[in-house]
């Protein structure tokens, strides 16, 4: 008996933006045997998908900036600067997901997509779980303030070069999960992303 989780009771304790689930549940010991009954909540529902926008010409990433309620004490800390992302919604997907968001975020169309990976963020409360991509763009003309009103957007576009986006990682206003990974992800893969990527002229050159 290995990896397996035995659920007594599920209760719903709360639903909206988030949703909070109480479960009750034992599992399987490495020793043999089951755990005691354990009694833990859950976040549910957060399905995420995030994309870093590289233009592989200019060597620039394009960053978006907002207030995240997580970080409301943090002052100025507040708001990060971050890739461009959204939830996926039951009748999307992680793909469209990060196409339609680098529109409505950032004004702009993703040319070339590639996955850098899948991973949860807080496995010790919560199925939050991000698809995470480097997508190809134009940087030119990008910035300026963006997202929907409705859903209480407010968000600045910030073209940096990818030289400063190194430098911002954890020591400047570069740290959150998803940032953290996506920047490093491009150190490791700049110089394959240049190659191929910028190996045709950009347009109106040729």
């Amino acid at each position: 008996m290995n990896n397996c989780v035995d659920v007594i009771s599920q209760e719903v304790c709360h639903q909206g933006f988030l949703n909070l689930v109480r479960y009750r549940v034992r599992h399987s010991l490495f020793r043999g045997g089951w755990s005691r009954l354990l009694e833990r909540e859950r976040l549910e529902g957060l399905r995420a998908a995030v994309v870093l926008l590289y233009d592989p010409y200019l060597d620039r990433v394009v960053l978006v900036e907002q207030f995240r309620i997580g970080l409301m004490e943090q002052g100025r800390g507040a708001w990060t600067l971050e890739p461009i992302g959204g939830l996926v919604t039951p009748d999307s997907d992680a793909v469209a997901t990060v196409r339609q968001e680098a529109k409505e975020e950032a004004g702009c169309e993703i040319s070339v997509l590639e996955s850098i990976g899948t991973f949860y963020v807080s496995p010790g409360f919560s199925d939050d779980c991000i698809a995470l991509f480097c997508g190809r763009v134009h940087s030119d003309g990008l910035g300026g303030i963006h997202g929907l009103e409705e859903e209480g957007e407010d968000i600045r576009v910030v073209v940096i070069d990818a030289a400063q986006a190194f430098d911002e990682l954890f020591c400047g206003r570069i740290n959150s999960t998803a940032a953290i990974i996506s920047i490093q992800w491009l150190a490791a893969n700049r110089g394959r992303l240049c190659t191929i990527w910028a190996s045709k002229s950009r347009p109106g050159q040729g």
